[in-house]
């Protein structure tokens, strides 16, 4: 499902919550190594649900997070200045405009 992007490219918008869009400056072999390694770790992540494994929950859950951070999705922000709208309300952005302007 293709989700609508914000005009400056920063998020897309999911159920009205933005959310960081992945660093369009990786090169495409280091963002498909990184996407790979992402799910790879939210694989580990189920399976240490399924075995209730508190230990490999945490370690596989710091892996999703260091690859989020490296896709650009979490951490400093990929762009030039340091205002990060992740997880707000769109309603509540200065993307608040654009949305309500846009044909549903």
């Amino acid at each position: 499902m293709k989700y609508p992007i914000t005009p400056d490219g920063r998020y897309f918008v999911h159920r009205e919550r933005l959310w960081r869009c992945t660093n369009p400056n990786l090169d495409e072999e280091t963002r498909q190594r990184l996407v790979s390694e992402l799910m790879t770790a939210r694989r580990e992540v189920a399976a240490a649900r399924r075995s209730s494994d508190d230990n490999a929950l945490a370690a596989a859950r710091n892996k999703v997070h260091a690859a989020k951070v490296a896709l650009g999705e979490r951490g400093p922000t990929w762009w030039d200045d340091d205002r990060d709208y992740n997880r707000y309300l769109i309603k509540n952005t200065p993307y608040a405009d654009w949305w309500s302007s846009r044909a549903m």
